[in-house]
């Protein structure tokens, strides 16, 4: 069986993109996802970066959930800021969602997002079984 064939879209219920994307794929039993601080219209959220990671999180819980698995399935998680000082803000935030033991993570400062008023973007590997 190819790669291709094997690549499953996770249905969610999050903000459909106008872009070629799935919010989640899963292949090997690997989920793999990115997620964005947007609402269910597709709007970036409003109020800073305690309020876009809340929302992202909450994103990928959805997801995850729709995937049949829960955060302790995160195996490796890659935060994107777009400003170093937020990051303090960002692991209190995230030690809410998750337990020990964490997900091997990385912490990456850039220029910008995909949107501008974006402050935050994660992109996820889980574990998830044969889907």
């Amino acid at each position: 069986m190819s790669v291709t064939a094997a690549k499953k879209a996770v249905p969610t219920s999050l903000f459909a993109s106008k872009a070629p994307l799935e919010w989640a794929v899963v292949n090997n039993g690997t989920l793999y996802t990115a997620q964005i601080p947007i609402d269910q219209s597709g709007c970036v959220i409003e109020g800073g970066i305690e309020a876009q990671t809340r929302q992202t999180l909450d994103n990928l819980v959805h997801t995850l959930e729709c995937a049949g698995v829960s955060t302790d399935a995160v195996l490796q998680v890659l935060i994107y800021v777009t400003d170093r000082s937020d990051l303090a803000t960002v692991n209190k935030i995230y030690a809410d969602y998750f337990n020990a033991p964490y997900p091997n993570r990385a912490a990456v400062v850039v220029a910008g997002l995909a949107r501008e008023e974006m402050l935050v973007e994660l992109v996820v590997y889980a574990a998830v079984g044969d889907q």
